[in-house]
């Protein structure tokens, strides 16, 4: 079981590296995590942007290129369907987003011709780890990014998303925390219902390969203690590997809190396409687009 980043970035540094396709890569911070994960030999990269512009970046900020193949395209569109091009033709393992907007990106990569989604039914959501200072374990965390107000049906998508992710992390049988405001069920709130469906379905095998329990509390699906107090009998609780939020806003709020009031260190990407994509924010730190890039090797 991978616990911590140290240990993931060991676990890829023993096998090949992969390519790493970045759209609109003239960026300071994508460029310089992309580097950082060259030189630790688990990735190489195609920078597909404006080449002046990349060269411009990596000039003014004493960022080495060397090794990385550079395709020009200022036009963003048109970079992102490069991008996708890349990883359909097996000449990219993975794609990230560079310095354009994300509809742009989300755009090229939904496209039915030339875009990375399945047609086979599958889901698109974010899947964020977090190796935080007080838990002993990596923590999954879906959907902070692209699923606004997700259905059971989404919901459930998304839990096996994370639980694909949580596999490549050698989790055996992940155990997943449907987070709610409250740990018992309340017609008043739907959020708790469509967590008892869901822990239901898990019981029932229409959701594979973890078990699910809901509706928790945050604090009992990762603290034994609070779940102790509160009597709460469950083997996901106070243990949880995933916590399924109920919408974007409640993911959103915990992705950034971990971040950026917890310390803990975050690695993300998009599940449910052909190949992994990393979607990461201008906000977030230069090593934290290094672990997104890390993450999304492991699951090329």
């Amino acid at each position: 079981m991978i616990t911590n980043f140290d240990n993931l970035i060991k676990k890829l540094k023993n096998a090949a590296p992969k390519k790493m396709a970045i759209v609109s890569a003239e960026d300071e911070e994508v460029l310089l995590a992309i580097r950082e994960a060259a030189d630790h030999g688990i990735c190489e990269a195609v920078l597909i942007g404006d080449e002046n512009a990349i060269n411009k970046i990596a000039k003014d900020h004493n960022i080495s290129l060397k090794g990385f193949e550079i395709v020009n395209e200022p036009d963003q569109g048109r970079a992102a369907l490069l991008g996708c091009d890349f990883v359909r033709s097996g000449r990219a393992g993975a794609l990230m987003k560079g310095l354009l907007d994300t509809s742009k990106f989300m755009q090229a990569i939904l496209n039915k011709e030339r875009g990375l989604v399945n047609q086979s039914g599958g889901l698109l959501s974010h899947v964020a780890a977090f190796e935080i200072p007080t838990y002993n374990k990596l923590l999954l965390v879906t959907d902070a990014a692209i699923n606004i107000a997700p259905d059971l049906n989404e919901k459930s998508k998304m839990i096996q998303n994370a639980v694909s992710i949580a596999k490549l992390l050698q989790i055996e049988k992940p155990l997943v925390a449907v987070c709610c405001a409250v740990e018992k069920v309340n017609p008043k709130m739907p959020a708790t219902i469509d967590a008892a469906i869901l822990s239901k379905m898990s019981e029932r095998g229409q959701i594979t390969g973890c078990i699910v329990d809901g509706p928790l509390a945050l604090d009992n699906a990762i603290n034994e203690e609070s779940a102790k107090i509160k009597k709460i009998n469950s083997p996901v609780a106070g243990r949880a590997d995933i916590i399924m939020c109920n919408d974007i806003e409640s993911a959103n709020y915990l992705y950034k809190s971990l971040a950026f009031m917890a310390n803990a260190k975050a690695g993300a990407i998009v599940a449910g396409a052909s190949a992994p994509i990393v979607l990461t924010s201008r906000a977030d730190s230069h090593n934290n687009k290094f672990l997104s890039i890390a993450m999304s090797m492991l699951t090329s």
